[in-house]
């Protein structure tokens, strides 16, 4: 595992660590489990942020059906406790003291989470907490400001996740170049979520073509007198996108023959090449973008529809170019309990 060092304004990549190693620093753990991913990472308080020392990612589909019956699936279930049940190894065999598990959009939806949470608990040891969708907005805006610029002071961070879409509005302080939330707007669909909607016809030209006109029309929400479109249609917004969407597509933009998180993240993208891998993927066949390294089986059937929110938010916000972030939730957890804690390391 590579340790990096992440928060203020660096992302450095040092040699690598074993499990043996040792150190006087307290160990932080930040688990995100979301509608389609269970995130886990592992890291020490830096000088200006903190140094990763591992990190787990798998797709477990939590939300899968949860649109249709409200509640969370066995399969579901079973396919989740796995992957945390593997998380709490992994803290143990760290001997992580400082642990925040948080739950998002399919917890806070499905009608047996209270269930669910109980079986994790009894079968993992890990308690989760289902947080708010204005409190994972603000965890993600954490955790991907230090890739904010401090001119334009204007900026809108968006999140595709799972089940739902986190929109922020943000002003960067010139001087500090902390952001202030402005606004924030959480809508109820995510690349499961639509691509369970939509079935098979986001797949073709004009079921995707209808999904993002529809699409649109519900990110006018966010912007209802059009001042954030003009700013963005002048230049004067910048934009930044934290998900597993708009990492796949850099990866794809990149040609890239194995995903590098540190030749994705703070990627500048244009719209431009943002539309060429979206029509890419589009007329791909799903044997196609399962095959290719950046997107995988478990995320054939998902990509699209994430390229069809991430048009929607190019078309209604034109800013030309959009900044990419391979950091979030999970980070800013981390960053939080530090700062709580007040532990920086050398």
């Amino acid at each position: 595992m590579l340790e990096e060092v992440v928060g203020g304004d660096r992302l450095n990549h040092g040699r690598p660590t074993c499990s043996c190693q040792t150190s006087t620093l307290p160990v932080y753990g930040a688990l995100d489990l979301g509608t389609n991913n269970c995130r886990l990472l592992l890291a020490t308080p830096a000088f200006d942020g903190f140094r990763v020392i591992d990190a787990f990612s798998r797709i477990t589909r939590l939300g899968e059906g949860l649109a249709d019956s409200g509640a969370l699936s066995e399969p579901a279930m079973t396919r989740t406790v796995a992957a945390l049940r593997y998380c709490a190894q992994r803290l143990a065999q760290r001997g992580v003291q400082h642990v925040r598990a948080v739950a998002t959009e399919a917890c806070r939806r499905a009608s047996n989470c209270a269930a669910f949470l109980t079986r994790i608990e009894a079968e993992t040891g890990l308690s989760l907490e289902i947080i708010s969708a204005e409190e994972e907005a603000r965890l993600a805006l954490a955790g991907c400001a230090a890739l904010l610029d401090r001119n334009p002071p204007c900026g809108l961070v968006f999140d595709i996740g799972g089940g739902s879409t986190e929109l922020i509005r943000v002003r960067v302080c010139p001087d500090t170049g902390m952001p202030e939330i402005e606004a924030f707007l959480s809508l109820p669909f995510g690349v499961v979520t639509l691509a369970e909607e939509c079935g098979p016809a986001i797949h073709e030209p004009c079921g995707y073509a209808a999904t993002v006109d529809q699409l649109i029309g519900a990110l006018h929400d966010f912007d209802r007198d059009g001042s954030l479109g003009r700013l963005a249609a002048a230049a004067e917004v910048q934009m930044l996108g934290t998900s597993g969407t708009v990492t796949t597509l850099a990866g794809v933009h990149l040609n890239l023959a194995r995903y590098s998180r540190p030749a994705v993240d703070g990627l500048l993208m244009d719209f431009n090449a943002v539309a060429t891998v979206s029509r890419r993927l589009l007329s791909a066949t799903a044997e196609q973008r399962a095959a290719h390294p950046c997107i995988g089986r478990e995320r054939a059937d998902l990509v699209v529809a994430g390229c069809a929110i991430l048009e929607a938010i190019c078309r209604v916000w034109p800013a030309g170019r959009l900044r990419v972030a391979d950091r979030g939730v999970r980070e800013g957890v981390l960053l939080s309990m530090m700062h709580a804690d007040g532990a920086y390391g050398e």
